[in-house]
């Protein structure tokens, strides 16, 4: 009971303030700020919605940011499937090394080095772009991709590569036709993880993008509905509901999955 009385408050915790959110979203504006606060609006509008959708750049936005999360996401899981089949079933010299800098550089925190990627970006004439920023993100989810997919081809039994090969297929082929399927949970585990990362992503999206205000992204946009006159709590709260949508359809698409994919990951190998 204790535990059970511990996960329902976790849950409740966690699930408030989104609830709050998409609640303020339907309020009229009167209500949102009242001095007898409800969590459940008394009268729902779609007003706010309509003015978030209706804000400049809401279209492009929603693009820029669709194009930087899916392709750091696809180049992170081409190359962390490479890397991470190399350290789980080829045998060379500096494997764990190898393996203990990307331990470290998933440990790292990424905000510290935003100066630095920065300047890099500054020098090399990066700035305003959005490879630049498909580039960091794909530098932010590598590692953990890695030492999830290392852990889940750990799991699968070289016998079944071993028997395709003896059947006459290559190494290249075994592994396409019979590693890859079993890795469908693995994949989506880290595809998920990558994907609210890169979709929620703030900071590199803020410093990176200073001029081209059309290469911004979603979280940047959402910064819009403040002014020196206030904040439009209702279209705030409209657009952020807007927001959090794609990641969590793309959860409830890929939770059964999920947790399977994390923890064969995070245990086998």
């Amino acid at each position: 009971m204790p535990l059970h009385a511990a996960a329902a408050l976790t849950v409740v915790i966690c699930l408030f303030p989104v609830c709050w959110m998409a609640a303020t979203a339907f309020k009229p504006s009167r209500d949102i700020q009242s001095d007898d606060p409800r969590l459940l609006p008394e009268h729902w509008t779609l007003d706010h919605f309509r003015r978030a959708v209706g804000a400049d750049g809401f279209a492009l936005f929603w693009r820029n940011s669709v194009l930087v999360t899916l392709g750091a996401v696809l180049l992170a899981l081409v190359v962390a499937l490479g890397a991470a089949y190399a350290v789980a079933r080829l045998r060379w010299r500096g494997r764990r090394q190898f393996m203990l800098a990307v331990f470290i550089a998933q440990m790292a925190p990424w905000e510290s080095l935003v100066i630095p990627v920065y300047i890099i970006s500054r020098d090399t004439g990066m700035l305003d772009r959005l490879p630049t920023l498909t580039l960091v993100y794909f530098m932010i989810t590598l590692p953990f991709t890695v030492v999830v997919l290392r852990g889940f081809i750990a799991g699968i039994p070289p016998e079944l590569e071993e028997a395709a090969q003896v059947d006459g297929c290559s190494r290249q082929a075994a592994f396409r036709r019979v590693a890859l399927p079993l890795l469908a949970p693995g994949l989506m585990a880290t595809s998920l993880f990558g994907f609210i990362t890169a979709w929620n992503e703030f900071t590199y999206a803020n410093f990176l993008i200073i001029k081209q205000q059309d290469s911004r992204t979603l979280p940047v946009w959402l910064s819009s509905f403040q002014s020196t006159f206030g904040t439009d709590w209702g279209a705030t709260m409209a657009a952020s509901t807007l927001f959090a949508l794609p990641a969590l359809i793309v959860f409830l698409a890929l939770q059964r999955h999920v947790t399977s994919g994390l923890a064969s990951g995070g245990v086998k190998g």
